[in-house]
């Protein structure tokens, strides 16, 4: 059976771009094939201030994985791309997060979706309202557009174009 899933892509470290295109990549071939995906936005960092602007992507891919396999090919995927955990939101070669996975709800030790941050996060909503607008949030029962306009987060986010 095949779930669309929809991902988050961020990357704060060195060739930004190049850590984005190479992650959409390697999706493309280990996890699911990519259906669409939002424009890439410049944005503050988050959570840590003292680090690089990021560049993130929505995508959102049809996959046959089930949430955790998934996320597992997701974090190698990281892993082989140079991500470090060192520190909390701290920066990062890439970023891939699982936002939604259909309209399910999972909440394990490893994974929980949808993701618990998407109605506090500019940089998500943003990308998110572009390609998904009127989705509904499983737990708040919001679309991505209504999470938007009420969001609290001032954070910048300006449309990025390659040099």
């Amino acid at each position: 059976m095949i779930i669309k899933a929809v991902l988050s892509l961020g990357s704060n470290i060195g060739n930004r771009f190049g850590y984005i295109t190479q992650a959409k990549n390697a999706i493309q071939l280990k996890a699911g094939e990519i259906e669409t995906f939002s424009n890439i936005y410049e944005t503050e960092p988050w959570g840590v201030e003292n680090q690089e602007n990021y560049l993130n992507q929505i995508i959102i891919i049809n996959t046959v994985y089930h949430p955790l396999p998934l996320l597992f090919i997701l974090q190698k995927i990281e892993k082989d791309l140079g991500r470090k955990r060192e520190i909390h939101f701290g920066a990062r070669t890439i970023d891939i997060d699982i936002l939604y996975y259909g309209d399910q709800i999972i909440k394990s030790q490893y994974l929980e979706i949808p993701h618990p941050l998407i109605q506090k996060r500019r940089f998500i909503l943003v990308p998110l309202s572009e390609i998904l607008p009127f989705q509904i949030h499983p737990y708040l029962k919001k679309t991505n557009e209504t999470l938007l306009e009420e969001l609290d987060d001032d954070g910048e986010i300006i449309k990025w174009q390659p040099d």
